[in-house]
């Protein structure tokens, strides 16, 4: 698994102050955007109507999305929802309007009976802004949960200047994600917070990858300082880092481009989330643990004093 024949030589560390100040700048233009101009809930957090029809054959939904938006629901979300026939249809509740969206709907397809002959209402459901409110927060705790646990397992398994560096680098890359739903005003749904955890643990692993190699090379390079060894890491790891990021890529970007409007979101914030996720793992990270002050005694002491604790264990 090389894709260089050659043992590359990059000089990643004597740059870190130039990608740091541009990460630093993204991140807060990202925290910026969020505050002034905020994000486009769905109705999962908003709260809406939730419209289930039934049809005598299987509808295109491209072109039940079609009906729905030349009669004035053009964000209306349409999804499958049992077999071919049946439709799940969210949308955005006009005040005073909840009980009867479901049988406005019903009469768009109604009209258009050539294209959908026998539909019929199945069941009309409110979503109130509370029950949105409270998935909100558990998206936001699951986040956080997520984050406090993997600080804790890399701060037991590197050195803590290695774990603040790995976490730094994890938060950096759904901030920018969240940064550009912000800019681009797209829908932020349920999926959205799925795919920021997926990109959180992305990350993470591939930043493990890299400090596991730093770890193993500041114990063998004796001769070199802490910069020369997290530069050797790098280039020793590159490779697989491309390879994993770019098959990564191409599957994420196979969702987004043929997985539909359901997932769109999903698959956007994934294709962005590998992006910045690969730069973090090298451009963030390491730096971050550089600039704290991490040694090679500090590995060295580690290592040491597990090593102490397994003999103490084997004699008792």
């Amino acid at each position: 698994m090389e894709l260089f024949k050659r043992r590359t030589h990059v000089d990643f560390m004597s740059r870190r102050w130039i990608f740091m100040g541009v990460s630093g700048l993204l991140i807060l233009a990202s925290i910026a955007v969020f505050l002034v101009r905020g994000l486009n809930y769905s109705i999962d957090f908003t709260g809406g109507t939730l419209v289930e029809l039934a049809f005598s054959k299987t509808p295109a939904l491209g072109d039940v999305r079609d009906t729905l938006a030349q009669a004035g629901f053009s964000d209306a979300v349409v999804q499958t929802f049992g077999g071919d026939r049946d439709l799940l249809i969210r949308l955005r509740t006009v005040p005073g309007e909840t009980s009867a969206v479901g049988q406005k709907i019903l009469n768009v397809f109604q009209q258009a009976s050539a294209d959908y002959p026998g539909v019929q209402l199945r069941r009309t459901e409110y979503v109130g802004p509370e029950v949105g409110k409270e998935l909100r927060n558990k998206g936001m705790m699951a986040l956080l949960l997520v984050t406090v646990g993997i600080l804790i397992y890399v701060g037991l398994r590197f050195e803590w200047r290695f774990a603040v560096g790995g976490v730094v680098a994890m938060l950096h890359d759904p901030i920018l994600v969240v940064g550009f739903f912000a800019v681009t005003h797209m829908e932020f749904s349920l999926t959205v917070i799925a795919a920021l955890l997926v990109i959180m643990g992305y990350s993470l692993n591939d930043t493990v990858v890299v400090f596991d190699r730093m770890r193993e090379d500041l114990r063998a390079e004796r001769n070199a300082n802490v910069m020369q060894v997290f530069n050797i890491a790098i280039n020793e790891t590159l490779s697989r880092t491309v390879i994993t990021s770019f098959i990564t890529f191409m599957v994420a970007l196979a969702l987004f481009l043929f997985g539909g409007p359901v997932i769109h979101g999903f698959a956007t914030a994934l294709v962005i989330g590998v992006v910045v996720g690969t730069y973090s793992s090298i451009f963030v990270a390491s730096p971050v643990a550089l600039w704290l002050g991490l040694r090679r005694e500090h590995v060295l002491k580690r290592q040491f004093l597990g090593a102490r604790d397994r003999n103490d264990g084997a004699r008792l």
